[in-house]
């Protein structure tokens, strides 16, 4: 017995807008909305009765067709085009069956569709950016000069603060929205007909159903100057009804429309694994600088609560750049039609526009409940006693002593420190006793953390500025 895709072992994306947007039911009618508008754009330029737009647009309903009939039907030819023909064409009116898919091939249309869908999705996405970008930009006001322990190579290095480590997950989360945006407007619609020609649309003729009509045909026919129907119009006219780009060319084998849409959601989840890479490194129990909100629940371990927002969006960020490898492997297509490249990008494709919505969806989420623990932040910077403040001290030590006696002294008092396990501004009054050059610093101030985060607060609002 056939069952649906209810995103059972997909919970980054179930429940998403972008599941719904991604679906079969959605990509059916994306489908009918671009066999609607073709129809439509010939009725403007000409090449067909005014009356057969709308009638073909009026059966254009997704919910009039058998989802699963369509995609075993879809198997003989390859796609699921050639059998949604067959039964759009007997659904309409029997006036306005010529007028349907008139021109056009398989391609032009489940590909116009794929823009279409993604368009739709892209909206809910940059949505969901929007919040999160809000949410962290309120954690990076908040906490400008909250003080951490800056971490390279995983170990600690010098300090930082929370403020400017948020303002860096929002400035990616902008950059993903800025390149979503710009996709987004790009997106063209597809209409060449069987090879990229626009042939068979110049082969058909106007009808003239009356004389009023004619003359209707008429007043609408665009002409490129020799009588003829200037077919570059009606591709003009086609992208128009459906609110996406007008194409320079047929894009059949040209995947640029693709290649970048692929990079941007990859892009996208990258940039918000980033942001989920940090929670889930500060939230773990020994070092608990942030916590989610709202942990998830574990089958076995009732006293725990996991940061599943973070955990889901780091899931997607693993898996988005093998699927944009693969749209991207579909730029190698042979001829004017391929055989298999572009049938490879349909399921890739929708997968990564599910991915990626829901991995906005809980960055948004994830942004939005993030607790801060600057107690526990403070308590973390004076876990190497001192030490994360080594940098300062081998500046301000090179300037009275020379870098390279700096280096020796300073490297001396840390392994002296570690193995003594005291903190470092102990060791160093010794140090200074017996290094005449030191004489007279002030090595409490040298040796507090929270005085040596150099320009993160400018930093932070010089981001926060950026709209």
């Amino acid at each position: 017995m056939y069952e649906s895709d209810a995103g059972l072992l997909a919970p980054g994306r179930a429940g998403s807008p972008a599941e719904a947007t991604t679906g079969d039911s959605a990509f059916l009618q994306a489908m009918l909305d671009a066999e609607a508008a073709l129809t439509r754009a010939q009725s403007a330029c000409g090449l067909a009765p005014a009356a057969a737009g709308p009638a073909v647009t009026e059966t254009a309903d997704a919910d009039r067709f058998d989802v699963r009939d369509l995609a075993l039907r879809a198997r003989s030819g390859g796609n699921p085009v050639i059998p949604l023909v067959v039964d759009l064409t007997a659904a309409v009116p029997e006036d306005a069956r010529p007028y349907v898919h008139r021109g056009a091939t398989s391609q032009d249309i489940l590909d116009t569709a794929a823009m279409l869908v993604a368009s739709r999705t892209l909206a809910t996405i940059l949505d969901d950016l929007e919040r999160a970008a809000g949410e962290v930009a309120r954690h990076a006001a908040t906490h400008r000069d909250t003080q951490m322990a800056g971490r390279t190579l995983t170990q600690h290095a010098v300090p930082t603060t929370f403020g400017l480590k948020a303002a860096g997950w929002r400035a990616l989360i902008l950059d993903a929205r800025d390149r979503l945006s710009a996709v987004r407007a790009s997106l063209p619609a597809q209409l060449g007909g069987a090879a990229g020609t626009l042939a068979a649309f110049a082969a058909f003729s106007a009808p003239a159903a009356s004389p009023t009509a004619q003359e209707d045909t008429e007043e609408q026919e665009d002409t490129d100057g020799r009588g003829e129907v200037d077919l570059l119009a009606l591709v003009g006219a086609y992208a128009r009804e459906l609110g996406l780009a007008e194409p320079v060319l047929p894009w059949h084998t040209l995947r640029t429309p693709i290649a970048d849409l692929a990079g941007a959601l990859a892009f996208t989840a990258g940039a918000l694994g980033k942001m989920a890479a940090d929670v889930l490194t500060l939230s773990r129990t020994e070092i608990g600088e942030v916590e989610e909100e709202e942990g998830g629940d574990s089958s076995a371990l009732p006293h725990k609560a996991n940061p599943v927002h973070a955990t889901l969006i780091a899931a997607a960020a693993r898996r988005a750049p093998g699927l944009a490898a693969t749209l991207y492997s579909s730029l190698a297509a042979e001829d004017e039609r391929p055989a298999g490249a572009w049938h490879a990008e349909w399921e890739p494709l929708r997968e990564l526009l599910r991915l990626v919505g829901g991995a906005a969806r809980d960055g948004a989420a994830l942004a939005a409940g993030l607790r801060v623990v600057p107690y526990t932040m403070r308590e973390n910077l004076q876990l190497t006693d001192g030490l994360i403040v080594s940098e300062r001290l081998a500046a301000v030590f090179a300037d009275r002593i020379g870098r390279a006696r700096a280096r020796e002294v300073l490297a001396a008092a840390a392994d002296r420190a570690h193995s003594e396990t005291t903190d470092l501004a102990d060791v160093l009054f010794d140090v200074v006793r017996e290094e005449p050059g030191l004489a007279g610093l002030d090595l409490a101030e040298l040796t507090d953390p929270t005085r040596y985060i150099g320009s993160a607060g400018p930093l932070t609002d010089r981001a926060l500025e950026r709209r």
